[in-house]
């Protein structure tokens, strides 16, 4: 029996899968062709390295660093919002669908144990994300109104030289693919789906709902972000956990087998 024929759109497509399954998941063409898929290394050997470069900071310093987010001083920072402002707007980058839909795949695809990595891997990626953040801030630009401009573009393109400029082009790039299709795209289709179910209304308006609530936050800049997220961030972080842990009672019986 002949194969199907292939579409001109899925003929395009398939490299780009070929490569995307490559580096997530090992195999090509469907084969499996490393045990251990590279994006897994990467990750996990980058924080290895930097969490004993930094000779456990991340770790030596937690405590301090938490007494620091709350910590009154009278000493005006160079930055444009605080260190609570700032630490919320990352968390409302990084606590989201990776945290609910992808810990509940990775639970379904690998077993209660792939939790067990997920800490391995978070261990070893807060020195990953110190490191980044210390370069953000350290390789930041000020603009002519006094705004601050930072991230791996920007420590990048000033930190490696102007030999590494399409490197930071190229981050820019696939950030901006990213945030639109992985980003606000998926998030954006579950509240319109929750919307839809929940008060009967087209998906389409939960997307615009969002859309018009992001655009009234992101256009007064970093210091319009950091204060609606310190705002939201701690009752979002709240209810999370408070759903864990009802989840959790709801299942009691079977805490032990897992």
């Amino acid at each position: 029996m002949s194969a199907a024929p292939v579409s001109g759109l899925e003929a395009a497509i398939q490299p780009i899968t070929n490569v995307s399954d490559f580096i997530w998941g090992g195999s090509w063409d469907g084969v499996e062709i490393l045990p251990i898929p590279p994006m897994v290394v990467i990750l996990l050997g980058a924080g290895i390295y930097f969490m004993i470069g930094l000779r456990g900071y991340p770790l030596r310093r937690l405590f301090p660093a938490l007494a620091g987010l709350f910590k009154k001083s009278d000493k005006k920072g160079a930055g444009e919002i605080s260190p609570f402002a700032a630490l919320s707007t990352a968390l409302s980058g990084q606590v989201g669908t990776g945290n609910l839909a992808g810990v509940a795949t990775a639970i379904t695809l690998g077993g209660p144990g792939a939790i067990f990595w997920m800490w391995v891997t978070a261990l070893f990626g807060m020195a990953l994300a110190f490191a980044e953040g210390s370069l953000a801030v350290r390789f930041r630009s000020q603009s002519a109104d006094g705004t601050y401009r930072g991230g791996p573009m920007t420590y990048i393109a000033i930190g490696l030289g102007p030999k590494w400029t399409w490197l930071a082009i190229l981050f820019c790039l696939g950030t901006l693919f990213s945030a639109l299709v992985t980003g606000n795209g998926i998030q954006a289709n579950s509240l319109g789906d929750s919307a839809s179910e929940l008060f009967g209304v087209p998906e389409w308006i939960g997307g615009a709902v969002a859309a018009v609530a992001v655009f009234a936050v992101i256009i007064g800049g970093i210091k319009s972000i950091g204060k609606v997220a310190e705002t939201i961030v701690p009752w979002m972080a709240g209810a999370y956990l408070l759903m864990a842990m009802i989840a959790l009672l709801i299942n009691l019986p079977y805490l032990p087998e897992t």
